[in-house]
């Protein structure tokens, strides 16, 4: 509890040049996220005005503080902002003047209402009016992605990833023939860059705050960089992130609509042959993620029950890259 009132206090400090000297922190609760951050909603009280609901996302102890902490992420989401891309409004990061108070990256932003968790947003009646117009909504968010200047963020790079997951896997000593035969197919086929720009890298369902009428902001944008636009299409296409259903498009609609939507926006044809390369990708590069996680857990880094479970879904990648490379 007194953690928790220490990050209250740290909070006040470093939301007092945005809301005010006399900010209160409220109602500061820790929520569910990944192996890297901490995530916390809060309530902003300021002296004058409305109470504002706000999010906290803050390095894990123990986590290298790069040279930019988390402002560079801030800087992209206020880029994607101006090109009309939903997403949370930043407030302040670890690189504004009173950032230091909290001691490690972190940024805050404006809390999104809605839903992000992929079963409710597949399956609950409240989203049933959502799901049939979410391909297109998410088609057209891409464009609007694609178009954010490349040098609207300072560090965003490019790397070939078939080389980087190559390396990564050839790290762990395991034999994997599933992904080396995917390996293999990716090379013989990879297909001409269609074009340089920022690409989300993990625009996915779970990534996604949605309500009754669809999309309201795009989340997670810690793994940005540049590369080819279709990377994003393959990646949102990827079968893990489809939760069982049986619509290709995270889980919501067939392919056209989204290459319809990505087309009339972007003003590009999309070429279903690249997208499918991009896929079969995806579904090595989460295998190879998977592989990652369990390491993660079973190497006492991160004792995590969702890592171990993660880590258990590399034979379902294997599976479901074998079924690409039948198809091809």
């Amino acid at each position: 509890m007194a953690a928790e009132e220490d990050l209250g206090t740290s909070l006040a400090a470093v939301l007092a040049p945005a809301l005010g000297d006399a900010v209160t922190v409220e109602g500061l609760r820790r929520l569910s996220g990944g192996a890297s951050r901490e995530t916390w909603a809060f309530r902003a009280r300021p002296a004058e005005g409305p109470t504002v609901p706000l999010i906290l996302q803050r390095e894990r102890p123990g986590g290298a503080r790069t040279g930019s902490g988390m402002a560079s992420e801030a800087a992209l989401l206020r880029a994607a902002a101006d090109q009309g891309v939903p997403v949370p409004e930043v407030l302040v990061t670890d690189a504004d003047p009173a950032g230091e108070a909290l001691g490690r990256p972190f940024m805050v932003v404006r809390h999104v209402e809605g839903e992000t968790i992929p079963r409710k947003l597949l399956r609950d009646e409240e989203f049933a009016e959502a799901r049939p117009v979410l391909a297109r909504q998410l088609g057209e968010v891409l464009a609007r992605i694609h178009r954010i200047p490349t040098d609207a963020v300072p560090g965003l790079e490019e790397q070939d990833q078939v080389v980087q997951f190559r390396e990564l896997l050839d790290g762990f000593g395991q034999p994997h023939p599933a992904f080396e035969l995917g390996f293999r197919w990716l090379e013989a086929h990879r297909p001409p860059s269609t074009a340089t720009a920022v690409v989300h890298g993990d625009f996915r369902t779970g990534n996604f705050i949605v309500g009754p009428e669809g999309l309201r902001a795009v989340l997670d944008w810690e793994i940005a960089h540049l590369g080819d636009p279709m990377e994003d299409l393959g990646w949102l296409c990827t079968k893990a992130w489809r939760f069982g259903s049986p619509h290709p498009v995270g889980g919501f609609g067939p392919f056209e609509e989204l290459f319809a939507a990505y087309e009339e926006h972007a003003g590009t044809p999309v070429d279903p042959q690249v997208v499918r390369w991009w896929q079969t990708l995806g579904t090595l590069k989460w295998g190879i993620m998977c592989i990652i996680q369990a390491a993660t857990h079973l190497s006492g880094a991160v004792r995590s029950v969702e890592l171990a479970a993660i880590g258990r879904r590399v034979c379902e990648q294997e599976h479901d890259l074998l079924l690409l490379l039948e198809e091809g």
